[in-house]
């Protein structure tokens, strides 16, 4: 079976020209963790201290990249928005880092 993840802005949401493919998978697993790479980079680069989780995911929804899988697979199921709602809980609960000076 194959899994194809491709790619969309969400900025340009539904338009042809923006959409890319990021690779094609032979596992479901493998291509819905290039998938979540794809929302956690974008995650990691819109996050700023201070930040809430709404914040940082309207951000998300405004700028970042919308990935997804297509596949015949109909257990393979993966929504970057639902992954992204999930993971600005995570990202914006942390902790702040604090730099030491030595």
């Amino acid at each position: 079976m194959k899994y194809t993840v491709r790619i969309e802005e969400n900025s340009h949401y539904a338009d042809e020209s923006e959409r890319r493919t990021l690779g094609e998978f032979v596992d479901a697993e493998v291509a819905v963790c290039a998938a979540r790479k794809v929302v956690d980079d974008d995650l990691n680069s819109l996050f700023r201290p201070g930040m809430t989780t709404d914040e940082l995911y309207r951000h998300y929804v405004s700028f970042g990249h919308d990935a997804y899988i297509i596949s015949d697979d109909p257990d393979c199921r993966f929504s970057a928005r639902d992954y992204a709602r999930e993971r600005c809980q995570q990202i914006c609960s942390q902790p702040p880092h604090t730099e030491h000076n030595t």
